[in-house]
């Protein structure tokens, strides 16, 4: 099985970690000279665009994906014309906008926050007049771990963010008082068949994701799988898709999707049956789905800025240290730690334990 991937970075990486069982190689097309998915497989230094690239990489591949939602979805049905490419282009583009998004909820009645259309600095003013403060404004396209964003708390906040965040298209969100964030990473297979993971709890500090802890038995999770039936179906979607939720008492409020393995899934690797990364090959390679359940107590933690001292991580019973081969610098995510133990008490000490000697530069 040969498998083109769009993008070389870590999800990349996992992918073809997860691949080796199956045989697969892989192709990775990525502008970077350092794309870590590298070591796994060819890699195509090119732009996403690059006509001849692209030419390289369908001959190269079987089936094609990408891991890395900033990518064209043209250069995604492009490939589609010569190669079965999953998730498809539509998803791709829904994703990467947030007004398309948020349209596409309301459309399947998935409750999400207040949100308006900005496109200019009188509309922001109307927005926020009709939706109050404080309000988040985003850049439609290309944000993520926080970039792209600013919270309006004041009135004072207002006043010119429109040509702050660049005088791009924004969309305003209502602030939501939520109680905690879950998100749930469901996988949907040529077929339809379709299997989700636990929900997961999520810990964001400065706007990237800290720890990630699935809850099997979550009030909740026949909700969002609900919820995400109906966008996975609507996009005839193939390949694994997360959707991020806001938890409000009993109520779950549509954050966004991301169409593609996922960094609050990572956890699946060594907690679930099948992780997320071999769901995803086995969906877009037409083959069996296998069984989402989580196996043991178990929590992620994301490695930011700086590695810990690796050994005094390793001497934590249940810990598992996955590096991305990524030079490190404040604010990226250069790896992260499984923690699996017996039960949930046990769970929370070693992750105490690891927590106590990460160096991330998040506070």
């Amino acid at each position: 099985m040969r498998i083109g991937v769009v993008g070389g970075g870590q999800l990349g990486r996992m992918l073809a970690e997860a691949g080796a069982g199956f045989d697969a190689r892989f192709t990775f097309l990525d502008p970077s000279e350092s794309a870590c998915a590298g070591l796994h497989g060819r890699h195509l230094k090119a732009d996403w665009s690059d006509a001849a690239a692209l030419e390289a990489l369908i001959a190269d591949s079987d089936v094609v994906t990408f891991e890395f939602e900033n990518v064209s979805p043209d250069v995604v049905a492009t490939l589609a014309e010569r190669r079965p490419a999953f998730p498809p282009a539509e998803a791709l583009a829904t994703a990467r906008d947030r007004w398309a998004e948020k349209s596409l909820f309301r459309s399947l009645d998935i409750p999400l926050p207040a949100v308006a259309k900005i496109d200019s600095q009188a509309d922001l003013d109307a927005a926020v007049a009709e939706i109050g403060l404080p309000a988040v404004l985003k850049t439609r396209t290309l944000g993520y771990d926080g970039k792209g964003q600013k919270v309006l708390r004041e009135t004072a906040d207002v006043a010119g963010a429109f040509a702050e965040l660049g005088a791009v298209p924004l969309v305003l969100e209502g602030f939501v008082d939520f109680d905690h964030e879950v998100s749930l990473v469901a996988v949907r297979g040529r077929d339809g068949d379709t299997r989700a993971w636990p929900l997961t709890r999520n810990e964001h500090r400065q706007g990237i994701l800290h720890r990630s802890t699935p809850q099997p038995g979550h009030a909740l999770q026949p909700r969002a799988e609900d919820y995400a039936q109906r966008v996975l179906d609507a996009l005839d979607y193939v390949g694994v898709m997360a959707f991020e939720f806001f938890v409000s008492g009993d109520e779950l409020l549509a954050n966004e999707i991301a169409p593609r393995v996922h960094n609050s899934g990572h956890w699946s690797i060594e907690g679930a049956a099948t992780s997320q990364f071999e769901n995803h090959l086995r969906a877009i390679a037409g083959l069996p789905l296998g069984s989402t359940e989580r196996l043991a107590p178990c929590a992620m933690l994301n490695v930011v800025g700086a590695f810990p001292e690796r050994d005094a991580v390793l001497t934590v019973p249940g810990t598992r240290w996955h590096d991305y081969g990524k030079a490190p610098r404040p604010g990226r995510k250069i790896g992260h730690i499984t923690v699996l133990a017996p039960c949930e008490e046990q769970l929370q000490e070693r992750l105490d334990a690891v927590e106590k000697l990460l160096v991330n530069d998040l506070g």
